[in-house]
């Protein structure tokens, strides 16, 4: 705070089934710091719920300013290849980035950022705009939004025990392999503990609960890939 007093914002984080706790300010030295209902971090806004509906809504802004751009501007003298790398680095990073914090929102949520894919696929393909998108999205070779959430936490769980997540994510130790007394099957398999959660919707969409969840409903096959690379591609194959 010393160092940059305007940058520093206090958010109250409630489920939203429960009034906010009553704090008007909280005092820290000679400044007073007044709770705020949204703030970035690290290029994503939490909110008080965390129901993440600013941040979808940026993303959403910010993902169509770039797509009527390129629509308006340069489309009609790229490729269908270059248009599409041209939409992955100005839309599709948008959109994955920090996804699995996105797991378990409502479908409407979800089905805006979704909005935002159709439309970019409409426009690598340069398909109509009331044309079936999935057909294009399946050319393309595109997850839709809702399996790219499941495929970065899937991604997470298999690269943390192998080491290949960076030492400060320290997601390896939400995660603990089940052992049996009886057989080592389990341990063979690689099934994780699924911890219980009293908390819904809440509980169920930390990392600790739904990781577990989805990596043991993946087939052995798959869990066992030799490496990362294999790994995404017999995932991808398998939605």
């Amino acid at each position: 705070m010393k160092l940059n007093q305007d940058k520093t914002e206090l958010l109250i984080i409630h489920s939203r089934y429960c009034l906010c706790p009553s704090l008007s300010c909280l005092h820290v030295g000679d400044v007073d710091v007044v709770p705020v209902k949204a703030t970035s971090n690290l290029g994503v806004v939490f909110d008080d719920t965390t129901c993440f509906k600013s941040h979808i809504t940026d993303v959403c802004k910010s993902s169509f300013y770039h797509l009527r751009n390129i629509s308006i501007i340069i489309r009609k003298y790229l490729t269908n290849e270059a248009t599409e790398m041209v939409v992955h680095a100005f839309v599709t990073s948008k959109l994955d980035y920090c996804n699995s914090l996105l797991y378990g929102l409502p479908k409407f949520l979800i089905a805006k950022l979704q909005s935002v894919q159709n439309s970019a696929a409409h426009l690598v393909c340069m398909s109509g705009k009331f044309d079936h998108i999935t057909p294009t999205l399946i050319d393309l070779h595109w997850l839709p939004i809702r399996h790219r959430i499941v495929f970065k936490i899937l991604l997470l769980v298999y690269k943390s025990p192998n080491a290949k997540a960076p030492s400060y994510y320290f997601l390896s130790d939400l995660l603990t392999y089940r052992r049996s007394s009886y057989s080592l099957r389990s341990v063979s398999n690689g099934d994780l503990v699924e911890p219980s959660s009293k908390m819904r919707p809440y509980g169920d969409q930390s990392f600790a609960v739904c990781a577990p969840r989805l990596w043991n409903s993946l087939p052995l096959s798959i869990r066992r890939s030799s490496s990362v690379d294999i790994f995404k591609n017999v995932l991808k194959t398998s939605f």
